[in-house]
């Protein structure tokens, strides 16, 4: 899959070692080298959501964005990036046909600062 990212500053600190390092724990960056390596690795987002480790799912409480763990708490989300959006017919994200993911954040997602306000 192609991997893009929301910021410069998020594809450094996803990219450039010395910036993951100075943003994240090692335990950390290990894992985040993990999963971005698994999205590369994948050939769509489908390949992705049968890994059990990385706990691929869409979040309910925000629709559209994904998110895979990384060091508990912390979680990467990402959002499906083509265009167009590929949907099944009942109108839900087609995984199998997603090739492209925008990085959006590094998150705590149950942290209550962090949740989209309705």
């Amino acid at each position: 899959m192609r991997v893009y990212f929301k910021t410069t500053k998020l594809q450094k600190q996803c990219s450039v070692d010395r910036e993951m390092r100075k943003a994240f724990s090692t335990k950390m960056c290990k894992k985040l080298q993990q999963r971005l390596a698994e999205l590369n690795a994948a050939d769509t987002l489908d390949d992705l959501s049968h890994l059990p480790p990385t706990r691929c799912h869409e979040l309910t409480n925000r629709g559209g964005v994904f998110s895979v763990d990384l060091e508990h708490p912390m979680r990467l989300l990402f959002i499906p990036a083509d265009n167009p959006l590929p949907r099944k017919k009942d109108g839900g994200i087609d995984l199998t046909r997603v090739t492209e993911v925008e990085v959006i954040a590094i998150e705590d997602t149950h942290d209550k600062k962090n949740q989209r306000r309705g």
